[in-house]
C-alpha cells in the first residue's frame, strides 16, 4: 500500500480525485503550552498537523514571537531562521485575516469571521505525496480562489509529522469588506 493509498484511510483507492477531510479546531492557540493542551499536539496525524499550522499561524498578528515558537514545535527538529521569521513579517503583519481565511465559514464579506465550532478542511490531490515520507496537503482560502498548499515531512522513527513548509498558505487574499474602499 502506497503513502497515498495510507493517507486517505488504505481504501485502496486509485489515487485519482481529491479526498477532504474537516479537522475540529478546539481552540487557536496562543502559546507554546496552550498548543500542547490541544489533542493533535502529538503530531501523529498529517492533517492534524496542517489544520494545527492554520491554528497557529491565526495567532500571528497577535504575537509573533509566540506564533514562531508554535512553528518551531511543528518543525522540530528544524527552527525557523531569520529569513523565514521576516517572510512570515512580511507577509502576515497587519493582515489578521489571511490566515482566518483558512477556517471554515469565513468570507471576504463576513470580514474572515468564521464558523463555530472551528474547522478547517484538508485536502488530498493525486500529486498529494511528493516523495517518500512528504506530502503536500492542501486548504482552501475563502478569499482566494485556488487552493494553498503546506508541506510535511514524517519521520519514520516516531511516525510524527512536521511540519517542512507553510509559504504556499501566504500569498495575499481579498480584503474583508470593511476594509474595501470599493465595497
Amino acid at each position: 500500500m502506497g503513502l497515498l493509498d495510507k493517507i486517505l484511510g488504505g481504501g485502496g483507492g486509485s489515487g485519482q480525485g481529491n479526498s477532504s477531510r474537516t479537522i475540529p479546531i478546539p481552540f487557536l492557540p496562543q502559546s507554546v503550552e496552550q498548543m500542547m493542551q490541544m489533542p493533535y499536539a502529538t503530531l501523529h496525524n498529517e492533517f492534524e498537523v496542517a489544520a494545527l499550522t492554520v491554528a497557529v499561524l491565526c495567532n500571528y498578528c497577535q504575537n509573533p514571537q509566540a506564533t514562531v515558537e508554535m512553528l518551531n514545535y511543528l518543525r522540530c527538529p528544524r527552527p525557523l531562521s531569520s529569513f523565514e521569521v521576516q517572510f512570515l513579517r512580511d507577509r502576515l503583519q497587519g493582515k489578521p485575516y489571511k490566515m482566518l481565511s483558512y477556517l471554515n465559514g469565513t468570507s471576504p464579506t463576513n470580514n474572515y469571521t468564521p464558523a463555530m465550532p472551528l474547522g478547517v478542511t484538508v485536502i488530498t490531490t493525486p500529486t498529494s505525496v511528493l516523495q517518500e515520507d512528504m506530502i503536500r496537503l492542501f486548504i482552501h482560502s475563502s478569499g482566494a480562489d485556488s487552493l494553498r498548499q503546506v508541506d510535511l515531512r514524517r519521520k519514520p522513527s516516531t511516525g510524527q509529522w512536521f511540519l517542512w513548509s507553510s509559504d504556499g498558505l501566504m500569498p495575499d487574499i481579498r480584503i474583508p469588506v470593511n476594509q474595501d474602499p470599493w465595497a
